[in-house]
């Protein structure tokens, strides 16, 4: 039964972080197309905040994916070694996550501030 759940947990993971490298890797096109369009438009400046918070979102989207992967890891971990490492990956992707969360929440209070402005 054991191997059962080390083979269902290992490929859980192993999905998961594919999840996660998509949602990266969309985000990160979608960001570098939007980008260009902003620099070479002459569309109005709050373009380029606005492709870096779609970014950010795909972001946290993605390190949400790999932390989860990061939870199931730790289920069928048999060394204190591993759960340790897998302990300093999970809070650097939290420690992350939480400081993008909070950057993106400032640039929408200050969007939203310079939209109520004008």
């Amino acid at each position: 039964m054991k191997e059962w759940l080390y083979f269902a947990t290992d490929l859980s993971v192993t999905v998961i972080d594919w999840l996660a490298l998509i949602i990266i890797v969309v985000g990160a096109i979608e960001a570098f197309v939007g980008g260009m369009w902003a620099m070479f438009s002459s569309a109005e400046g709050h373009v380029k905040p606005d492709a870096w918070l779609r970014l950010g979102r795909w972001l946290v989207v993605g390190l949400t994916f790999q932390l989860a992967a990061d939870i199931l890891a730790t289920a069928v971990t048999q060394s204190w070694e591993e759960v340790g490492r897998l302990a300093a990956i999970a809070a650097i992707r939290t420690f992350l996550n939480y400081f993008l969360e909070r950057d993106l929440s400032d640039v929408r209070e200050r969007s939203a501030k310079r939209a109520a402005d004008a």
